[in-house]
């Protein structure tokens, strides 16, 4: 009987990137459970030491997703009857002991898949990694997008308020003109008709009046 090889990595393209962030992470994780409740099969990990890690892991309900990486890279079904015929696939732990030791990168995908399980890593296998990325680059698109809808619609709202601000400026300055002159006549009108002793009170009444006018434009442009 044929027996199907595990497939390749992917050389080139944008999911390359993400394998080799979904790689990266797995190791990291490695780094992690090495110390936890595995720690005599990861510490110091070997084929042997895998392989048992493997099947206590698959003994207790394993996934759908998990049994079918199973099956792709030992080439037969998990079978709790089937023990002593999985001890004889302890070769194909080891890309995954050197990967783990850092001396090797994983030649397969079905490798890496194994190694993010025996490390419980999530989410896998790569093919969910790859669509969970794929959606958050989604939402970080269109999140941009909204960030430059908002930004042209703030501009668009400054340019406005800063044209009105431009006319408002324009009509208190006017204002400010025509109240000025009214003062400037009202005062030489005064003294020419007005006894001296009254000059102070109409000049202090006027700049009131005048500092009133101007206050309450202020307070309208604002």
């Amino acid at each position: 009987m044929k027996i199907n090889e595990s497939k390749e990595v992917p050389k080139k393209g944008k999911m390359n990137n993400t394998l080799e962030e979904y790689i990266k992470a797995i190791k990291m994780k490695y780094e992690t459970e090495k110390e936890g409740e595995y720690f005599d099969f990861l510490y110091n990990p070997s084929r042997g030491k895998l392989r048992d890690l493997c099947w206590i892991i698959f003994e207790d309900n394993p996934t759908q997703d998990d049994l079918n990486v199973f099956r792709n890279l030992f080439c037969l079904d998990f079978n709790h009857t089937q023990k002593n015929k999985f001890k004889d696939q302890k070769d194909k732990f080891r890309p995954i002991e050197t990967f783990f030791k850092g001396e090797t990168h994983p030649s397969n995908i079905d490798a890496i898949n194994l190694a993010a399980i025996l490390v419980d890593f999530q989410p896998r296998p790569f093919k969910k990694f790859n669509e969970k990325c794929r959606i958050e680059d989604a939402k970080q698109i269109k999140n941009l997008r909204e960030v430059a809808v908002e930004i042209d619609n703030n501009g668009i709202e400054k340019n406005v308020l800063v044209n009105n601000g431009h006319e408002e400026s324009k009509e208190v300055s006017k204002t400010e003109n025509s109240l000025l002159d009214f003062a400037s006549l009202f005062s030489k009108k005064m003294v020419q008709k007005i006894y001296p002793r009254k000059i102070i009170t109409v000049a202090v009444g006027a700049v009131a009046l005048i500092s009133s006018a101007c206050l309450y434009l202020v307070q309208k442009k604002d």
